[in-house]
Order: C-alpha cells, then structure tokens, then sequence
C-alpha cells in the first residue's frame, strides 16, 4: 500500500477509472454483439437498428481513447459491408 499521499490517491483514481473503463468497454461489445446476433439471425432489419445504436458509441469510445480510432473504424466498415450484403441478397 502507498504511504505518500499522491500516491494514495492516484492508486484510488485508478480503482475508479478501471471500473469505469470495464463497464464502458463491456456496454462497447455488447452493443457490437447485438449487431451480430442480428445478422446471424439474417434480420437485416434489426442489424440495422442496432448498428444505429453501436456506431455512436464506437465513435464515442475511440475519441475518449478507450479503443483505438483504427478498431473503431475497422468495426463499423465490416458491420456496414454485413449489414449491406444481407440487405442485398
């Protein structure tokens, strides 16, 4: 444990910023997941609706420096060409 008091609160800040980033991150891959789930079910529809919901938030968290810009970018172009292609067959 920390005897300097800095210390002591940087190792509390980063208690609160690994929980907060945890649970940014898990709310991140479920919403990828749902669009994939919906584009395994073949609803195009749904895959739609729920990459509206995933896109802002990839946007979101890459700004913020939670993920990087590059995997932001590489989700949306693969979900996008996904969701195309099954609105098109």
């Amino acid at each position: 444990m920390a005897n300097i008091k800095s210390a002591k609160k940087r190792a509390k800040q980063t208690v609160v910023r690994n929980a907060r980033n945890a649970a940014q991150r898990s709310m991140l891959r479920t919403a990828v997941k749902k669009v994939l789930k919906a584009l395994d079910a073949n609803d195009a529809a749904g895959a739609q609706a729920a990459f509206v919901v995933a896109q802002p938030i990839l946007d979101r968290f890459s700004s913020r420096g939670l993920i990087h810009k590059n995997k932001a970018a590489r989700h949306k172009s693969r979900l996008t060409a996904r969701i195309k292609a099954l609105s098109a067959a």
